[in-house]
């Protein structure tokens, strides 16, 4: 037996000593964890048995972070906002029928949408969600938040945090309405331009006030989202005077305020997008915001009951952005679910320049519309515009964000200017999950970066494409970072940081097999 591992080292030995040191290896998956089965890693080699060591590895993280880690963390989405009740079910949690919802005055969220010039004039896509808020007792939302919190008791948390947790468990026990027809109103916001350079060149309408009856009604899960041709001129009893800029003669956005009829609640602001200029497309979770998406406990205290904090110094980055770029358009894409984004949307609005917002609808629950969800949401608004630039921001402990993004790049040839990633392991020794870096293979290295500090993005040529700071050394491997013994990586001619040799990964297996021999 001895005899046998012994020639097994030798063979080993003797192949990665011919292997080039360019040789592509065969990709292992990503593994990150899905929603039923630990991570695995198929491959030749765990057919003979020399992988299991990485297989402890990935195991360990998941015993690590808890048993109810699932593709949704992998996903940029914390694990307990999956599976939120709606309807029929949050009507039984709370022991209420209809009737005693009948008297309850129905309310409206308004995402901020974006919308772009066409022949037909403005086309602005509207959406947001229906819903109605049962009347709950403190008691009863302490005792929902409870079962949240998962540890931690509302009674033990600081006033403003239990206030914090009372709020967001309300806004996820809401009923939503189907069925309804939505009237919302756009008219000019006052007080001139909003904010300024600051705010990428934004400027307010100067007219564009009118009522629209928005097409169709919600649906089952009490979503809207249609698309609706603003008039050019405004409505003469506003007041207000004036007219929407054409797209074609501008190359700022306006802003327009809008609101829906019939309730107090759905007020928001369009973001009228001119045909060129430059798109910011970024997620919120771990990099505009600390979240720690990676630690469901850490997440889920910064998520339900710690005040929203930005991470490091970002909002200076997209502040000197905006104050640089007069065409530029912020858009921020969570998928985190829509029932609990008005946190989002409220820090972002207090902390980063003005855009529009995305999110993920609820017709959008089960596990695989989830995880398809960002990249549907992303193509719509490269279609949307297809004159713009694009500069995409995320971390590297979102999956899709990870595949994604580069996918962009082959999708809209010639639209991504940049695509800036914070290396999140990097910076927080509790991440870690490894991360696939495999769609990255062919792009340009000036395409792209991933850093690890804000300040590393300061000085980048962003309009001339230039977005790598040769500072900050890349290492991209091409294939799964983040195993032991340098497990999954591929070579690169590409030096620095974030991944291994083929050099590291001889000598991991070579130590995994001393393991099998000697102990």
């Amino acid at each position: 037996m001895v005899s046998s591992l012994l020639w097994l080292w030798l063979w080993l030995w003797l192949w990665l000593w011919l292997l080039p040191a360019t040789a592509t290896a065969a990709a292992l998956p990503s593994p990150h964890p899905e929603v039923t089965p630990p991570p695995s890693l198929p491959s030749p080699l765990g057919q003979r048995g020399l992988i299991s060591a990485a297989e402890s590895y990935a195991d360990g993280i998941v015993s690590g972070l808890g048993s109810d880690v699932s593709a949704y963390i992998a996903s940029g989405v914390p694990q307990f906002f999956q599976a939120l009740p709606t309807g029929a079910a949050v009507l039984s949690s709370l022991g209420i029928d209809d009737t005693d919802l009948a008297a309850t005055p129905t309310q409206v969220l308004n995402l901020p949408p974006y919308g772009n010039w066409t022949a037909a004039g403005w086309n602005v896509r509207v959406h947001g969600n229906v819903y109605k808020m049962p009347n709950i007792s403190e008691a009863k939302l302490d005792d929902l938040a409870d079962a949240f919190l998962a540890g931690t008791a509302v009674k033990d948390l600081p006033p403003a945090q239990q206030s914090q947790a009372r709020n967001l468990t309300a806004e996820i026990f809401v009923v939503q309405q189907r069925r309804v027809n939505v009237t919302v109103v756009f008219e000019t916001i006052a007080g001139g331009e909003q904010g300024g350079d600051d705010d990428g060149g934004a400027v307010d309408a100067a007219g564009g006030a009118q009522t629209i009856q928005l097409p169709g009604e919600t649906t089952d899960e009490g979503d809207f989202g249609p698309w609706v041709v603003l008039a050019n001129t405004s409505s003469s009893s506003s007041g207000s005077g004036g007219f929407l800029v054409p797209g074609n003669e501008t190359t700022r956005v306006q802003t327009l305020g809008m609101r829906a009829v019939g309730t107090d609640s759905g007020n928001a602001t369009a973001y009228l997008v001119p045909p060129t200029g430059v798109t910011v497309v970024s997620d919120i979770d771990d990099i505009l915001r600390v979240t720690k998406i990676w630690d469901p406990r850490e997440g889920l205290l910064n998520s339900f009951v710690r005040p929203f904090v930005p991470w490091l110094d970002m909002p200076a980055v997209y502040s000197n952005w905006s104050a640089s770029w007069e065409d530029m358009h912020f858009h921020y894409l969570t998928t985190t679910p829509e029932q609990v984004t008005r946190n989002y949307m409220d820090f972002i609005f207090k902390t980063y320049p003005p855009g529009s917002f995305d999110t993920r609808p609820l017709n959008f629950s089960d596990v695989s519309a989830t995880l398809s969800i960002r990249k549907f949401l992303l193509d719509r608004v490269f279609e949307t515009f297809p004159l713009r630039k694009f500069i995409l921001v995320g971390d590297t402990s979102n999956s899709d964000v990870m595949k994604d993004y580069p996918q962009l790049t082959r999708d809209f040839p010639g639209k991504v200017l940049c695509i800036l990633l914070r290396n999140s392991s990097s910076t927080d020794a509790t991440d870690r999950f490894p991360y696939d870096t495999a769609g990255f293979a062919g792009l340009p290295q000036d395409q792209y970066m991933f850093f690890n500090v804000p300040d590393d993005l300061a000085g980048l040529d962003l309009a001339g494409g230039r977005c790598h700071n040769a500072s900050v050394r890349q290492n991209v491997t091409f294939g799964t970072q983040g195993l032991p013994f340098g497990l999954g990586t591929k070579s690169s001619a590409v030096p620095g940081r974030l991944g291994q040799s083929s050099c590291v990964l001889g000598l991991g297996l070579l130590a995994v097999v001393h393991l099998f021999v000697f102990l």
